[in-house]
């Protein structure tokens, strides 16, 4: 931990293990530490960078109330990383490039969805919830789909000699129509009781209170929804793998970072919610990725108390999405992704070419770890060789 900040208009402090903080992320921070309804502080990950209403990378505790905006939009977005038998060093470019071909053609990337409803037993059991079954036919396209943005499927050589598959996804439109229904819920509450709060995209619900029972409900619905939809590429990702190595699957790791739970902390049970931040509790294992030039680390929770037993969710961005494709030069975003097989930079939609999820806009994976050490172990490094990305 870096440095605690408390000022007078505070309900608790804020520590951070974040060594820059840009200024939004930490006004952020600010307004979420003058919650009356805050327990013992507030937690920045060495990522941390500015959200929406939340800075993203931030832990917080809640006595008997729950913020959807808190959890975020992507609820339930998260890592799987399956290690296959194949050594690392007899893995060739040409057969990377056929694996990713594979992936594009058993994979709907971007905005794109499968054709017809998706097999998973859960959506046999969705809960009865309006927003929910308004959302199910189409949630039942989108299972099994990658998404855009930040999520990636990667192949990457550990420095433990073997070939590991990586996926990065989340709930896609189904969490975010479940987010926004339950967020514009609260705000209604909020401004309907005057509640003191300095954000009103922090707005809350009362544990007790039907629409907070209804949003854990749906909450919990998406989180099952975004595994099963990681676990599905991944079935296919392994099978891609499989046909041009000869290749079988063996240890997974399957982590949320976008998420609120019911947990005990400092003697009290309180709703820790996690935005941007994974669970590391003692022993438990974990992923951060770094951008889609750099390592990624698979590592091993301390448990440290001040973060929640939470640790950071990737690298974090230094530049927001806009600015990246305005300050970063195509020969430079080449050059960071020198041995690492992947597809073009695509162009926005007005046909300049977007940089946003290029190395340059995120901060140092490396920096990232050792900010952190006295909350993970670094147990395996992972390097990118090929990335299919949106």
């Amino acid at each position: 931990m870096k440095f605690v900040k408390f000022e007078e208009d505070q309900k608790v402090p804020i520590k951070s293990w974040c060594e820059l903080i840009e200024d939004g992320a930490m006004a952020q921070a600010m307004d979420l530490a003058k919650l009356p309804f805050l327990y013992k502080h507030v937690a920045l990950m060495p990522d941390c960078h500015q959200g929406y209403g939340m800075p993203i990378g931030g832990v917080i505790a809640c006595k008997d109330v729950i913020i959807p905006n808190a959890v975020g939009v992507d609820i339930g977005c998260g890592v799987i990383a399956m290690r296959t038998d194949a050594m690392s060093s007899k893995i060739s470019t040409p057969q990377i490039k056929e694996i990713m071909g594979l992936v594009r053609k058993a994979i709907p990337i971007g905005f794109k969805r499968h054709n017809k409803a998706q097999d998973w037993k859960g959506f046999d059991d969705a809960p009865g919830l309006s927003i929910i079954q308004k959302e199910l036919e189409s949630a039942q396209k989108q299972l099994g789909t990658l998404g855009s943005g930040n999520h990636f499927i990667e192949i990457q050589k550990g420095d433990d000699g073997f070939i590991w598959l990586m996926i990065h996804s989340g709930s896609r439109n189904f969490g975010l129509k479940i987010a926004k229904e339950y967020n514009d819920r609260a705000m209604r509450q909020c401004e309907k009781w005057y509640s003191d709060i300095p954000n009103k995209n922090l707005a809350f619900m009362p544990i007790g209170s039907k629409d907070a029972q209804e949003y854990i409900v749906a909450m919990n619905y998406a989180l099952e929804f975004a595994a099963e939809s990681r676990k599905q590429m991944m079935k296919k990702f392994a099978e891609a793998a499989h046909a041009i190595l000869g290749c079988g699957g063996g240890k997974t790791i399957d982590i949320h970072h976008n998420f609120a739970s019911l947990e005990s902390h400092f003697g009290k049970n309180v709703w820790v919610h996690r935005k941007g931040a994974t669970m590391a509790r003692v022993g438990q294992l974990g992923i951060i990725p770094g951008s889609m030039g750099t390592p990624s680390y698979l590592v091993e929770g301390l448990g440290n108390p001040d973060s929640f037993t939470s640790c950071s969710h990737g690298a974090g961005r230094k530049m927001g999405r806009g600015d990246a494709s305005r300050r970063l030069n195509i020969e430079d975003c080449d050059e960071a992704m020198e041995g690492v097989v992947y597809g073009r930079w695509r162009k926005t939609r007005k046909g300049t070419i977007d940089l946003s999820e290029a190395p340059g806009a995120y901060k140092d994976i490396e920096t990232v770890i050792k900010a952190e050490l006295d909350l993970i172990k670094p147990i395996t490094k992972l390097w990118p060789l090929g990335v299919v990305k949106s």
